[in-house]
């Protein structure tokens, strides 16, 4: 256990009670420098504020770190912030509050197959992702994957209350669109599913979102290897639903790899399901290298967002 340990640098800013608290003056900080006033971020600030509460209620009502920490709401705060494009998307804002809305509805039916309600709010919050991003109809199939696999919850009901849940929106446009005498913006928003870019155009993003990824993804990959390798110490649950968002992480990157095109919206998924490993890993570690990788960590992720605002860097 890491209170047995000795306490470090890392341990005692991971257990604040004020790391969340100078997290979030630091990130609207770093909004007013990348103009949330200026260019008119209103809708990107008030769902990031959302979208950080909604992860710390994410960590508290799961108890995914078994210490007290805010480590998960304030990686996904800061990674957040760190790239200016992804602050400035309207639809990645969305998407992003999204899938916590997801996750939130999702994990109250773990081991609950008489829980068609949550799964329904939890499938009716990736329609509404799919509204400003169709692409994210994509994920359904993995999604009834990980609520068989990781929740455990998947049956004749749950399965009819996620496509429920997935109508409802459509249903709500549908009759929109009717009452405007007008199908096509409907038809031509479902005709983008069959629309792919060229595979793996990495090129066709500019340098600070290239380095922003790669940032991310190594933090993915450390939370991922910390956890397989200490997965253990947690609860059955817990580890369900972290093998979930490791499987929602490789995915995503996958995609990114794939789709690149799309990186707003899906780099706010990835944020998402990488907070958690992320603080995972920041939260119970407590040696000398994890404490030089503590400090390595944050001061990267400064640097990468002082880069990303003041340094633009070309297409490769």
């Amino acid at each position: 256990m890491v209170g047995h340990m000795q306490k470090r640098l890392q341990n005692r800013i991971a257990e604040s009670r004020w790391a969340l608290t100078v997290c979030l003056i630091y990130a609207a900080g770093i909004m007013l420098l990348e103009g949330v006033i200026e260019k008119g971020l209103w809708l990107q600030t008030a769902c990031l504020a959302i979208s950080t509460l909604m992860m710390v209620e994410l960590n508290n009502s799961n108890s995914l770190i078994r210490i007290y920490s805010r480590m998960v709401s304030c990686s996904f705060l800061l990674l957040n912030v760190m790239l200016p494009q992804q602050a400035e998307s309207a639809e990645g804002a969305i998407v992003q509050l999204c899938i916590i809305g997801f996750y939130l509805s999702l994990f109250h039916a773990y081991q609950d197959k008489r829980a068609p309600g949550w799964v329904f709010y939890a499938f009716m919050s990736v329609s509404l992702a799919s509204i400003v991003w169709v692409q994210m109809l994509y994920y359904v199939p993995l999604l009834w994957i990980l609520l068989a696999t990781n929740i455990l919850a998947f049956s004749g009901r749950t399965f009819w209350a996620s496509v429920l849940g997935l109508a409802l929106p459509y249903w709500c446009l549908l009759a929109f669109h009717l009452l405007n005498g007008d199908l096509q913006p409907l038809a031509d928003h479902f005709s983008k599913l069959a629309v792919f870019g060229p595979i793996a155009r990495i090129d066709s993003l500019n340098g600070n979102e290239c380095l922003a990824m790669a940032f991310v993804a190594v933090l993915s990959l450390t939370g991922i290897i910390h956890f397989v390798r200490n997965s253990y110490k947690d609860k059955i649950r817990t580890r369900m639903l972290y093998e979930m968002f490791i499987t929602m992480v490789v995915v995503t990157m996958v995609f990114i790899v794939l789709q690149p095109q799309h990186s707003e919206k899906i780099m706010g998924i990835l944020i998402v399901s990488a907070a958690p490993l992320t603080g995972h890993f920041l939260a119970l570690t407590s040696t000398k290298v994890t404490n030089i990788a503590f400090i390595v960590i944050l001061a990267t992720t400064l640097i990468i967002t002082a880069i990303n605002i003041w340094v633009p860097l070309s297409t490769f």
